[in-house]
């Protein structure tokens, strides 16, 4: 969102990541070694600490995290005729994984104030079609997961969940990625751990781990490597991502310390400001993370979104939009057809929600001339 009026001398970035621990050590004895691509010892030591972390048996890593739903949906066998019930609010990667596989997304109002999926809403949309549910867990706050397994045991179904933005967050005292059949990560670079790119599937199903290795590497097969009796992709993690994922994991809890102090200032500095909702700081069932800090404005504020985003840019401050939601994605339209509900709460927070810089890297100085500022242009507005 920068433009020309930007002063890119003191620009504070939406996102800023931390690199200075052991990454360059172990980039290093990649180059020493020779050892760069898929099949360095890194990829199998960083599958196998990430998998431990969040308490599943396996771990697969892959290029992205669009692709580690992509495999979660083909592995789970979810093809031409299945539902799949997910949140409208959330990224298209999502729907995409879905849509790829012939199946249809059904799609779920969010709760309005976790901005997850309403689980209450997720029932009704249950038919004889439906085949799992996907829950993604959504900027900080986990997706209330006891409902979705209650539903998926009563109605015999599986679970996908999207912990792409929750690494080292908590559900119940339990790791999110921890909990669908299959759960998959993203390692992005506003991630809390980032690879550049990257992502990784966690299961504790045996089957659908080989699976997912297999079609993450052109399914080979291993008697006879240029024989192929099923298509699979190119979808392989490399030995330098892994490590400086490796490297990142070690310090997961201070990181996740650093994000909830950057929540937790934000929250103090703008709680009294009028016209803007703000996330929760905690639930009955877990602390916020604060993957990212969001705010939403109300109807008091009479300026848009898009021109307060604006503002901030010009004042050299970084921004992103909310999701846009998946029954709106013109992409995605004729895939609607079965999707005739109203999302009010989605439409809502995806119209009129925003996020501050909120990157492990942004220093307490930084937050305090965001929230300055953004108070400034939100006086304005009355």
């Amino acid at each position: 969102m920068i433009n020309k009026k930007t002063d890119m001398s003191n620009y504070i970035p939406v996102n800023t990541p931390l690199l200075n621990g052991n990454e360059k050590k172990y980039l290093n004895e990649c180059i020493d070694s020779g050892w760069i691509s898929s099949d360095g010892p890194f990829v199998k030591e960083f599958e196998e600490k990430f998998s431990k972390r969040v308490n599943r048996k396996y771990g697969i890593s892959v290029c992205n995290g669009s692709v580690a739903l992509d495999l979660a949906v083909i592995a789970l066998g979810i093809g031409k005729g299945d539902e799949v019930i997910m949140p409208t609010f959330t990224i298209i990667s999502c729907a995409a994984a879905i849509v790829r596989s012939g199946a249809i997304p059904i799609y779920v109002d969010s709760d309005p104030t976790s901005w997850n999926i309403e689980v209450n809403a997720i029932e009704q949309k249950i038919s004889k079609k439906t085949k799992a549910i996907m829950a993604v867990h959504i900027y900080g706050l986990p997706v209330q997961m006891d409902k979705v397994i209650e539903l998926a045991k009563k109605y015999n179904l599986l679970i996908i969940e999207d912990a792409a933005e929750m690494h080292g967050q908590k559900y119940n005292q339990k790791e999110c990625g921890s909990f669908g059949d299959i759960s998959c990560f993203s390692f992005y670079p506003n991630k809390h751990i980032t690879t550049g790119e990257g992502g990784m599937i966690v299961t504790n199903d045996e089957y659908l781990a080989n699976k997912c290795k297999s079609l993450r590497n052109l399914c080979f097969i291993p008697k006879r490597r240029f024989l192929h009796e099923e298509l699979g992709w190119n979808y392989r993690f490399t030995n330098l991502q892994a490590a400086i994922g490796l490297a990142q994991l070690e310090r997961l809890d201070e990181f996740i310390e650093r994000k909830r102090h950057i929540g937790k200032m934000y929250l103090a500095l703008l709680k009294d400001l009028v016209g803007i909702q703000l996330p929760l700081e905690k639930t009955i069932y877990a602390e916020n993370i604060f993957w990212v800090f969001g705010l939403v404005l109300d109807k008091r504020i009479k300026q848009s979104a898009y021109n307060i985003m604006q503002k901030l840019e010009i004042s050299g401050i970084g921004t992103r939009p909310f999701f846009y939601p998946m029954h709106s994605q013109p992409a995605l339209k004729k895939y609607n057809k079965f999707n005739t509900s109203l999302y009010p709460v989605a439409d809502n927070i995806a119209q009129n929600g925003f996020y501050l810089p909120s990157g492990l890297g942004l220093t307490d100085e930084s937050i305090i001339f965001v929230a300055n500022k953004l108070k400034e242009i939100i006086y304005e507005s009355f």
